[in-house]
């Protein structure tokens, strides 16, 4: 059995407790299931969409946004230049996760006027930790779930952009991304 570290919840119920939010993002309700093999009922089940929102969930913030980036990278294809360049901001968090990369990343986020697949993989860096507002201010924390509805936004509005044909082996291979993620060497 491989060694599973790198998830925010071992068994998937344990989500939905910390993480009420999550029930209005998944139709689907874990019965006695690791999140790992919550993950594969998803991926096999009606709607296998929800196996890429639970993985956004469940992935510590900085692994959700680096998942995001990648999943991003291999459909760069179907992607804008302003996508990019967000995408490189969230990298450049996830490599550094300090307040100023971080902010940098929100900021320009923000700033957007259109969010785009990658704009929403930088805002979820922008909102993984720290304040929503400017350093100047009175803290806010983001609340605990906005990371992972901006990197489920930031892949299924990519995968949106893909053929109907070819958007079911990419979301295969995103879920399989996410569940290596997760594993210890």
């Amino acid at each position: 059995m491989t060694e599973r570290k790198n998830l925010r919840f071992e068994v998937a119920a344990e989500l939905y407790k910390a993480i009420p939010e999550v029930e209005e993002d998944i139709t689907a309700r874990p019965v006695n299931h690791t999140s790992i093999e919550f993950i594969e009922a998803l991926a096999e089940g009606q709607t296998p969409e929800e196996a890429i929102t639970f993985c956004a969930y469940i992935l510590p913030r900085r692994f959700s946004v680096w998942w995001g980036h990648e999943c991003l990278k291999r459909i760069s294809d179907v992607l804008e230049e302003t996508d990019l360049e967000m995408l490189a901001l969230a990298a450049k968090w996830v490599s550094d996760p300090e307040e100023h990369s971080r902010y940098e990343a929100l900021d320009r986020g923000m700033e957007a006027k259109v969010h785009t697949p990658g704009v929403w993989i930088a805002l979820g860096a922008g909102w993984s930790s720290g304040s929503m507002v400017g350093p100047d201010m009175p803290s806010v924390p983001p609340p605990p779930f906005l990371t992972a509805r901006a990197v489920n936004a930031g892949i299924l509005g990519a995968l949106a952009r893909i053929t109907l044909a070819e958007r079911p082996e990419h979301l295969q291979r995103f879920v399989r991304m996410a569940k290596m993620l997760t594993e210890t060497e």
